[in-house]
């Protein structure tokens, strides 16, 4: 049996209009929360959008993206404080290769680096001259 390490219910949960919810696994690394993160906002974003396009197919698969991510994440499946660090991380990895494996060929890798936006010209300095 895993050791649990005593926590408050304030570091386990928090309260968001009257509902108690779980808080993500807080020994996550900033590169793996970043990832799980932006694939929980697009999975929440792609769910309105084919909600209201009336896509029922692709509302199911936006829906397991999101509940992937929440699981990486810690907030859903067994709770982050009765699992030893080897079995967090191996939760989060496994999230993060379902994830990736639900991408679409347009779509970036979850551990990609955001694509950058092209350098816009520097504005000239003085006043136009008339020729």
């Amino acid at each position: 049996m895993t050791s649990t390490p005593q926590t408050p219910d304030d570091d386990r949960f928090f309260l968001h209009e009257g509902r108690k919810w779980r808080r993500a696994d807080p020994t996550l690394p900033d590169d793996v929360e970043k990832q799980l993160l932006s694939q929980l906002g697009r999975g929440r974003s792609a769910v309105n959008k084919y909600r209201k396009a009336k896509q029922e197919p692709k509302v199911k698969d936006a829906r397991r993206r999101v509940q992937l991510a929440k699981e990486g994440l810690g907030e859903r499946g067994t709770p982050w404080w009765e699992q030893s660090p080897a079995e967090r991380q191996k939760r989060w990895e496994k999230a993060l290769k379902a994830l990736d494996d639900l991408r679409t060929p347009d779509e970036p890798a979850a551990d990609a680096a955001p694509a950058k936006e092209p350098a816009q010209a520097a504005p000239q300095d003085g006043p136009a001259k008339d020729s």
